[in-house]
């Protein structure tokens, strides 16, 4: 039986799944970083509603969907990590449009409260996915139920069956291992976006001029360029660091780049972002996005560069 016969056949089960689904869809996403996954384990969460529904009534739903949607990204986590990836990982990206974080004094500290210590915005931005790379899948889960979805350490402990002892100890492992990402956090707030946008462009531009100067000087000294490829397309296989090696790979590219290529700017993971999509070689991504981070300093202290096809799945690409 398909699962679209089922869901007819369990109107009430379809319709609890839909008021919930957005929620879902953001728990999975951030768990692993993956559109076409989240889209994956949602569909699965729903079959396995269809075939078990909750105990407790209508007020059963949400807990028993997050707890199955949290075990289920749990283990496609683990199975991830099992797996060789080529090149360096980066999330997938996603449209967030014009939202951005709240002001800094908006969010909570350390001796106010633990709950809402991330908001939705800055919890899908790319730096803060890769930050949550370094955390176990128990690890994740815990942090982002309890700093971004405002779970108690009970309702964390009955999504993960984990004791309350044991949620207290994996929060507390996890905070510690995000303490480099807090020593750097730039928040999306509209200020930062702005000014990300401006030197984007900026970027863009000398480039285009093939000015290596105003390039080296838009880099910090120690620089990263990330490069997803996924093993589809043609991408650098390790990070390049340093200012004159990435001013160096860029300009080279944008020099080799054939006519005909078309530029988008949009706003992906709540970060300014260009979509760029034209003609290529045999083993050269057709379409690929180009992100950077921009440090207090005003200099790129980070690129990355999006090809997988997968990894580009949510995006709308001009026709």
């Amino acid at each position: 039986m398909t699962v679209r016969v089922q869901a007819q056949a369990a109107p009430d089960a379809a319709r609890e799944f839909e008021a919930h689904r957005r929620f879902l869809w953001g728990l999975c996403y951030r768990m692993t970083g993956s559109a076409a996954d989240a889209d994956d384990l949602v569909q699965e969460a729903f079959v396995r509603a269809l075939q078990r529904r909750p105990a407790g009534g209508p007020t059963g739903w949400r807990p028993w969907l997050a707890k199955v949607a949290a075990n289920l990204a749990i283990d496609a986590l683990r199975r991830r990590k099992r797996r060789d990836y080529v090149g360096p990982w980066l999330p997938a990206l996603v449209e967030t449009g014009d939202e951005a974080s709240p002001p800094a004094h908006e969010i909570a500290s350390d001796q106010e409260s633990t709950e809402h210590r991330y908001d939705l915005m800055e919890s899908v931005s790319t730096a803060f996915l890769l930050a949550l790379e370094r955390l176990s899948p128990r690890q994740r889960a815990v942090l982002l139920l309890r700093d971004v979805f405002d779970y108690s350490v009970q309702e964390t402990g009955a999504a993960l069956d984990l004791s309350e002892a044991n949620v207290k100890v994996t929060h507390h492992r996890a905070r510690l291992t995000m303490r480099d990402y807090e020593g750097a956090r730039m928040l999306p707030t509209r200020e930062h976006q702005a000014k990300t946008g401006e030197k984007l462009r900026e970027f863009l531009r000398h480039l285009e001029n093939q000015d290596v100067a105003a390039v080296e000087s838009m880099l910090a000294a120690d620089v990263r360029m990330l490069s997803d490829g996924g093993g589809e397309f043609a991408a650098a296989l390790n990070p390049i660091l340093g200012r004159a090696k990435v001013a160096r790979l860029f300009l080279t590219l944008a020099a080799k780049r054939q006519p005909g290529y078309a530029f988008e700017f949009r706003m992906l993971n709540g970060s300014p972002a260009v979509l760029i999509q034209g003609p290529a070689p045999v083993g050269q991504a057709p379409r690929f996005v180009i992100q950077i981070d921009v440090g207090p300093d005003g200099r790129i202290g980070e690129i990355h560069t999006v090809l997988a096809t997968r990894k580009l799945s949510a995006i709308r690409f001009g026709s």
